[in-house]
């Protein structure tokens, strides 16, 4: 049982190992992609709260900012990552036809 336990513990606290890289400098990691999608989890998590209050005739009473902040970190999120591939591709290029011009 001991040994069990003990075996339950060293995985957990490798699984927090490899979580904690995360957040280091050089990972293979995109951060904003990450912190994306749980925003927009939050979000489609509210959308089927409200539809399933609304079907049993409850209101669901959240303030409009609090929506309106987890769209905005989405889209920003979403928005710079996919900016940032596109300058990426065109700086890419640019220094391709250099090196051959």
């Amino acid at each position: 049982m001991f040994l069990k336990i003990k075996s339950f513990m060293s995985k957990i606290i490798l699984t927090m190992k490899k979580f904690y890289t995360i957040f280091k400098d050089n990972n293979d990691w995109n951060e904003k992609s990450i912190v994306g999608f749980m925003s927009f989890a939050v979000m489609v998590i509210f959308a089927l709260v409200d539809l399933a209050t609304g079907y049993f005739g409850k209101d669901l009473v959240i303030n409009e900012y609090i929506y309106n902040s987890f769209l905005w970190i989405v889209l920003g999120s979403f928005g710079i990552d996919g900016a940032q591939k596109i300058f990426a591709g065109k700086r890419k290029n640019e220094k391709e036809n250099e090196d051959l011009g």
